[in-house]
């Protein structure tokens, strides 16, 4: 903080000494402009430093545990754990550490960078809820003590590629199944940091942006992508057919726009109905990749992979007698921000 402090002493002025002061005030209220505006520009927060934990895509206390096809783009580090299993069939493009002196020292880093994330000033107390809505850059915090995302959460970074998103969860992050943080103009996912108090859940199907920090454990379900790092300072990470990537690049992800239709609405029961899904960047001829969530209401129903169209299609004949809200959500991939389609109110009725 910079303070200003004016003194001086009190006298009766001629009407010219009038003119005078008034010009000094006018000089003195700029210059003290000035500095207030040089002390809130240079309040912008800060990033954390990884120290030697930004090498790491994940890093546990205990274990690291995996299913399926995970994919690691970086180092896997266990300590003072030992037992790392399920690789393979995951994949490590990195180096293992485990309870080696590389794997001390990032979890050491691990340790300051969680408590300096941590004891950082909240800018911002916000609903648990940060799906469907848009973040600037600022330390946020909740009520509850919890943030979950259901839905799209939005960082804003207004332009600047250096702005730092901190969410400090007093205990959990939970993330619903297929739901997404997109980052616009210039928001970096090197720049995010969540900072969890207890342990954090990652959804099916999910895709999440930015550091993750939990102080116990992160468990990462099936199908989810990882935008960062999962560092669980002195608990497991679990893992199911993921992939984790953490951010070095610099390039803005293009944004998208999904769109959904049905075959046939009304449908009779027990026939099939055929959705199709066809997701397109806004700019460019790039054909977007990546998994398409489809969801009944807040049920998710199937996930399907888009074609080299960029098309998903899915065919049940299991929707019951309702009127069924399907929504199509293209979760994301590297280079392509996620998008949500606008819902189809698909009635399903006795033959």
């Amino acid at each position: 903080m910079v303070t200003t402090r004016f003194t001086g002493t009190l006298r009766r002025f001629t009407a010219p000494s009038r003119l005078a002061s008034a010009l000094t005030v006018v000089c003195a209220m700029t210059v003290l402009i000035g500095v207030v505006g040089t002390a809130s520009a240079n309040a912008a927060t800060l990033p954390v430093s990884l120290g030697t934990a930004a090498d790491f895509a994940v890093l546990a206390g205990s274990t690291v545990t995996n299913t399926g096809p995970t994919t690691i783009n970086g180092d896997l580090g266990l300590s003072p754990g030992t037992a790392v299993t399920g690789f393979p069939p995951g994949q490590v493009n990195g180096a293992v550490h485990a309870a080696d002196g590389d794997a001390l020292q990032a979890k050491n880093d691990l340790t300051a960078a969680y408590d300096d994330a941590a004891a950082r000033p909240t800018t911002a107390t916000v609903p648990v809820e940060l799906g469907g809505t848009t973040k600037t850059p600022g330390v946020y915090d909740s009520p509850a003590g919890t943030f979950g995302i259901t839905g799209t959460l939005t960082l804003d970074a207004a332009g600047d590629p250096n702005a730092v998103f901190i969410f400090k969860a007093a205990s959990t992050l939970i993330t619903a199944s297929a739901s997404g943080v997109n980052l616009i103009n210039g928001a970096r996912s090197s720049n995010v940091f969540w900072v969890v108090g207890s342990s954090a859940t990652l959804g099916t199907y999910s895709i999440l942006r930015g550091n993750v920090l939990a102080l116990a454990s992160i468990t990462v379900t099936t199908g989810v992508t990882v935008d960062g790092r999962t560092l669980a300072r002195t608990a497991a990470v679990t893992l199911d057919t993921d992939t984790i990537t953490p951010s070095a690049s610099v390039q803005q992800p293009a944004s998208t726009t999904t769109s959904l239709t049905s075959s046939v609405n009304p449908t009779p029961v027990n026939q099939p109905v055929t959705f199709t899904a066809a997701v397109a960047a806004s700019t460019g001829t790039a054909i977007p990749t990546g998994l398409v969530a489809f969801t009944d209401r807040s049920t998710l129903i199937a996930v399907v992979t888009l074609d080299s169209t960029g098309h998903a299609v899915f065919t049940t004949s299991s929707l019951a007698v309702d009127l069924h809200l399907i929504r199509a959500v293209y979760i994301g991939a590297n280079g392509f921000l996620g998008s949500e389609s606008p819902t189809i109110f698909e009635l399903v009725q006795t033959s």
